[in-house]
């Protein structure tokens, strides 16, 4: 399973976990098996047409990918939801 760091902004979704574990072989599905775990997952990460949320980020292994949800993940990779930080 993949291992899925969440930003601190999320983690009151997760019961404060930063880190949790989840099996899919995209982001996409990594993403619907995270919200069965924990509800509203998704919500934070998706918008109701399906793509991400403005100003989320999606990192695979380091990487911010531009493929977004369609980015494919192995068994263990590291994936993290990166949220926008604004400021002047």
């Amino acid at each position: 399973m993949a291992s899925v760091w969440i930003a601190a902004t999320m983690q009151h979704l997760t019961g404060g976990e930063a880190v949790v574990q989840a099996p899919g072989r995209t982001v996409r599905e990594l993403v619907d098996r995270l919200d069965e775990r924990y509800p509203g997952m998704k919500a934070a990460v998706v918008q109701d047409d399906g793509r991400l949320r403005p100003g989320v980020a999606v990192a695979v292994d380091g990487y911010v990918t531009s493929l977004g949800l369609f980015q494919r993940i192995e068994e263990r990779s590291d994936v993290q939801f990166v949220p926008a930080i604004g400021g002047g």
